[in-house]
């Protein structure tokens, strides 16, 4: 069995991140998110292959040509018409898992479907059916359609896009034609193959992540951190140093003198924190970066070779990596009024479903001294300011 995982997305939703970096590629808790993915495949196939084409050249860095004893191959997806668009060109004449490249599910949801003798689809109950691709389903939990967004129920199993099915699928999807919204869309093709092949509807029964916005990398490292049984230390804890929860401080990485740590927290390869710092809630600092003299980092997510030197407070954010936010920077993360923060998508305040969200910074951002920040704003790869300015 093959497997191929659809990434080559720009993901303008989580911009600034994906300015520098491809979603699948960002790191939760260690890895890239595609990471996952390919470790629940590996066992049930002999080949992945990633559909790729917004800064391809990353992942073929990133993983090569094998991944834990599993051959990798690439296909660059040169059309931009949507899911059935990035599948032209592949034909493989044996049973093959589909999956997006920016979701992350449980191995064992996974291994259901794989070794499912047949074919089939990981769905999920959800509450508004008009906002997903809803299928319909016969007595024997078979499924009769999809319909992307429907305008009236017809359902409430959304599909998490993780499809099992084989060879004919790939010949019906050469031939569909433009949806009415002028795409190719993997729905239409998973619509001819139904009427071949049964294809049976597995609800998933553990959590997943559907990294959709920034902010939900935030909620995926808090699950992930929440599930450390015991410290892993590879490195030096100076005297002084209270600890609170469960933390990973790997190699070269140093916790100086005063500082304290309250619930569970990553530190990765050569990070500095301290002295006198304090981490707290879901907090990660990635490899090489500083978090310097009476800096607080509550539930955030710091990104490689990142400093915050001094004097700040960072709280339920994400920043990028080579940022510098120089002292006193300084970000409310709650609404006066108690509302879920607004936060700009694509040029859009979005809603972002949550009362407590600070800042995302994009890589190479550089503030100076005294920023003031509106929470939930962003500030662009590679911005800067001025002394004391106050980012609305």
């Amino acid at each position: 069995m093959k497997a191929i995982i659809l990434a080559a997305g720009e993901w303008s939703r989580l911009r600034p991140l994906t300015s520098t970096t491809p979603k699948p590629l960002i790191e939760i808790c260690g890895k890239p998110i595609i990471q996952y993915t390919l470790e629940a495949l590996t066992p049930h196939v002999d080949e992945v292959i990633l559909v790729i084409k917004y800064k391809h050249e990353l992942f073929k860095e990133r993983f090569g040509t094998q991944f834990e004893n599993t051959k990798i191959s690439y296909h660059i997806q040169w059309e931009n018409k949507w899911t059935g668009a990035a599948l032209h060109g592949i034909q493989i004449d044996v049973d093959t898992l589909i999956l997006n490249g920016d979701t992350i599910f449980d191995p064992r949801d996974i291994e259901t479907l794989a070794k499912h003798n047949g074919y089939g689809a990981l769905v999920q109950t959800v509450k508004n059916p008009e906002k997903y691709g809803i299928f319909s389903k016969d007595s024997d939990n078979n499924a009769s359609q999809i319909i992307e967004k429907p305008k009236s129920y017809i359902w409430n199993l959304a599909s998490l896009w993780v499809y099992k099915i084989n060879g004919k699928f790939f010949d019906m999807n050469q031939g569909i034609e433009y949806s009415e919204r002028w795409e190719y869309e993997i729905t239409d093709t998973l619509n001819l193959f139904m009427q071949d092949f049964p294809l049976k509807l597995f609800e998933i029964e553990y959590p997943f992540h559907d990294i959709t916005y920034s902010w939900n990398i935030l909620d995926a490292e808090e699950y992930f951190l929440s599930q450390l049984q015991e410290s892993q230390i590879y490195w030096e804890i100076e005297e002084n140093v209270t600890i609170h929860g469960n933390i990973i401080l790997k190699e070269w990485a140093i916790i100086k003198s005063g500082s304290y740590i309250e619930w569970n927290c990553s530190i990765w390869k050569n990070s500095i924190i301290g002295p006198n710092a304090y981490l707290r809630g879901s907090t990660s600092i990635w490899a090489n970066s500083k978090i310097g003299f009476c800096v607080e980092v509550k539930n955030s997510h710091i990104w490689n070779s990142t400093h915050i030197p001094h004097l700040s407070y960072v709280w339920d954010s994400i920043i990028g990596n080579h940022v510098n936010l120089w002292g006193w920077f300084k970000v409310a993360n709650l609404r006066h009024d108690s509302k879920n923060i607004k936060s700009i998508v694509k040029k859009e305040l979005t809603d972002t479903g949550r009362r407590k969200l600070w800042v995302i910074v994009g890589d190479h951002a550089k503030t100076w001294i005294n920023t003031l920040v509106y929470p939930g704003r962003v500030i662009e790869a590679y911005g800067t300011n001025l002394p004391g300015e106050i980012v609305k």
